[in-house]
Parts: structure tokens; sequence; C-alpha cells
């Protein structure tokens, strides 16, 4: 049976990176947002999506306009859970229909910025979570989304605290110098190898 182990981190921490470094290893890693943002373009779902906003958020393309969609999504708790209820579940199918195509993997890594927020981590063997501190993580989300510092800090007010992802989670790497991420990273996949 094929272990699934969730991957996981707070906006800014790195966990992209190391899950870029996990696959470059031969390891299946399945990045959930990203296919969760495959799923959102579909038809079928984007008018799902569409009918819970009481306005227009679509580009002139036709496509979800995604800016636009976080900024609602972010003030107000109610549209958040009604997008998650609309997503999930469907990410959740599409990663499961992943899972058998790579069933002879003695593990498989999936990668969800929110498994704690979603309960995702119920269905995960073990949980891995990536962090830095939460100055280091606002700068590099600043850097790399070319946002401000409020729009990041909600982000981060809309997830768990680090705490309480370090006290649910059963390895940690601490993502400030690369090259010791990538040792600790290296160290959690040789546990994960042994039967």
């Amino acid at each position: 049976m094929t272990k699934i182990i969730g991957l996981t981190g707070g906006i800014g921490s790195g966990k992209s990176t190391v899950a870029s470094y996990i696959a470059s290893k031969g390891i299946p890693v399945y990045i959930a947002d990203e296919e969760a943002k495959k799923l959102m373009d579909s038809k079928r779902i984007s008018t799902k999506i569409q009918a819970i906003f009481h306005e227009n958020i679509l580009t002139d393309k036709g496509k979800l306009d995604r800016k636009k969609i976080a900024s609602k999504v972010f003030n107000s708790p109610e549209k958040l859970a009604q997008l998650n209820a609309i997503v999930h579940p469907e990410v959740q199918k599409h990663f499961l229909n992943w899972l058998k195509k790579h069933k002879n993997a003695p593990f498989v890594i999936k990668e969800v910025a929110i498994l704690f927020e979603t309960g995702s981590n119920l269905s995960c063997d073990k949980v891995i979570l990536v962090t830095a501190p939460q100055e280091i993580r606002i700068e590099r989300a600043m850097k790399r989304d070319n946002l401000d510092r409020e729009s990041i800090m909600k982000r981060i007010q809309n997830q768990l605290s680090e705490e309480e992802k370090i006290n649910k989670s059963d390895y940690i790497i601490h993502n400030i110098d690369l090259k010791k991420t990538f040792l600790e990273t290296d160290q959690i996949l040789k546990f994960l190898l042994i039967p």
C-alpha cells in the first residue's frame, strides 16, 4: 500500500522549493494548488464558483479572475468556505485517480498549502511541515507574489498558526538556509523509505 505523505507550510515557507527538490529525486509529488487551478478552469467547476459570487468574477477571456476571487474570499470566511466546498472534493477525486497511477511507489508526496485547515492531513500517513520565521516568510511572499505586507498578513491570519501546525506534524523542515533544508529533507526521505 502506497503511503501518502502530506507536505505543507504557510505562505513563503518554501514548501514548493522542498516539493521540487523531492520530485527531482524521482518521488511522485502531487501539487494540490496547481491541480486545483486547472480544475477550476474547467467550465463545469468555474460555473459553480461563479454562482457563489453576486458579481462577475471572470476575465475578458472567460477564465476565473483569481486576484478578484482572492480579494473576495480573504475578506469573507463564508465565501472562502463556499469556494473550498466546491474545489476540495474535486481535488480529492483527482488526487485519488492520480494515486492509482503511482500505486507501486513506496510513498507519494501530497503538497497542500492548507492541509490541516481542510482536514486533508487525516488521509495522510505522515505530515512534513516546512517552516521559517514569519518575517522571512513575509519578505519571500512579498517578493514572489508582488503583494503588500497587509495582503500577506491576511493570508497568514486565514491559516492555522505555526505552533498548531508544528504540533500536528510528524517532521519539521526549518527552511532558512537552503543547504540545511535539503539535508533535513534527505534525512526525512530516508526515514520514510524504512518499511
